[in-house]
C-alpha cells in the first residue's frame, strides 16, 4: 500500500452517501426547515436522524459547486446512484427529499421502542371455548 502514496485506510459506517453542492446551498441562505432557514444539509442530517463525520450511518456531504447552478434551487446526488443528479427547490419538503434522493435507505416510519418490564410468568392458563347458549 505504501509504494502508491496511499499509507492507511480509514473505515466509515456509511451504507450511503449525498453529495450537496455547496455553491448553491450558500447562494440560498439556508431556504429548508420550518423556517426556511436551515441548510439543505442540515435539514436532511435530523431527517435521515444521522450525524455528521465517518461514524454516520448515511454520510450526508457538501462539496464543491457541481456546475449546475439552478435559481432557487440546491443539486444533490445521491452516491449510489451517480446518473441521476436532483435539483431541489427551496423549501421542498424534507421528507420527500429523502426518499426521492435515498429511497430504500430512509426508514418512513422508524420502529418504536417501548420500555417494558416482563415480570416472572407463573402459570400460564388455556381456557376452553365458551359453550353456546342456544
Amino acid at each position: 500500500m505504501e509504494a502508491d502514496g496511499v499509507k492507511r485506510a480509514v473505515r466509515s459506517n456509511w451504507e450511503r452517501a449525498v453529495l450537496v453542492c455547496g455553491k448553491c446551498s450558500t447562494k440560498l441562505d439556508g431556504g429548508f426547515g420550518s423556517k426556511g432557514h436551515t441548510p439543505l444539509v442540515k435539514a436532511l442530517r435530523r431527517e435521515l436522524g444521522v450525524g455528521k463525520g465517518r461514524k454516520a450511518r448515511i454520510g450526508v456531504v457538501e462539496v464543491k459547486c457541481l456546475g449546475v447552478c439552478p435559481k432557487r434551487a440546491v443539486v444533490a446526488i445521491d452516491g449510489g446512484d451517480l446518473r441521476h443528479w436532483h435539483v431541489i427547490p427551496a423549501g421542498a419538503d424534507i421528507g420527500h427529499v429523502a426518499r426521492t434522493l435515498l429511497g430504500d435507505a430512509v426508514d418512513p416510519d422508524p420502529p418504536v421502542q417501548f420500555d417494558l418490564a416482563v415480570t416472572e410468568v407463573t402459570e400460564v392458563v388455556i381456557l376452553p371455548d365458551q359453550p353456546s347458549l342456544a
